[in-house]
């Protein structure tokens, strides 16, 4: 496969580029290495596709997790806990999750424990492949992404989503770079307030 797009937030490739090049070299190895073909098997039941082969996602997850592991990228999961207070939340986020509880139960709430978890992590950076439906590439950019990093786990978050030109041949409609990067720009330069590498992908 290949990179069809690159959007970078708030410097995300550009700290890639100058403090972990070697990394950044990998992550466009890997996509680099996933071979298109393989990944199609998929034939479409809906009318407007009857009969056609498509690309499976499940295929091209695999594929993805092959070769990240091959080059030591592992899942990391961040703990963390929570309560109904607003206040309490805010006050704790930034605390180690020891912390978090010790501060609900002295507020006189009840801690909740919870935990994110991304697909591939090394050396304080993350990569989310996610050929899912457009809200879990949202999920991953505002939620997971900004947990590792308030957690002190990563430096930049990076997320692989097709094309598309790739989108509209996968069988579960998945989102797609050119929307989700329409997405993250109209929230403006800071938002979400992390670093991040938005990488489109296509045959």
């Amino acid at each position: 496969m290949k990179i069809g797009g690159i959007y970078s937030h708030l410097n995300g490739r550009e700290f890639l580029e100058a403090r972990k090049p070697k990394l950044w070299k990998e992550i466009q190895s890997v996509i680099k290495n996933v071979n298109a073909a393989q990944c199609l098997g998929k034939i479409s039941k809906e009318k407007r596709m009857q009969g056609k082969v498509l690309y499976a996602p499940k295929r091209l997850n695999t594929s993805f997790k092959k070769a990240f592991k091959a080059s030591n990228w592992a899942a990391s999961t961040t703990s963390f806990y929570v309560c109904e207070d607003e206040r309490t939340n805010r006050k704790i986020v930034e605390m180690a999750a020891p912390e978090q509880k010790k501060a609900i139960i002295d507020a006189g709430f009840k801690p909740y424990s919870s935990k994110n978890e991304t697909d591939f992590v090394k050396d304080r950076v993350a990569v989310e492949v996610q050929f899912g439906k457009y809200s879990f590439i949202a999920y991953d950019l505002i939620v997971k992404h900004m947990a590792f990093f308030v957690a002190g786990k990563i430096d930049v978050g990076v997320e692989i989503v097709p094309m598309k030109c790739l989108q509209k041949d996968m069988s579960s409609g998945p989102g797609y770079f050119e929307k989700e990067l329409f997405n993250l720009t109209r929230q403006g330069r800071g938002v979400p307030p992390v670093p991040l590498v938005l990488i489109g992908i296509e045959p």
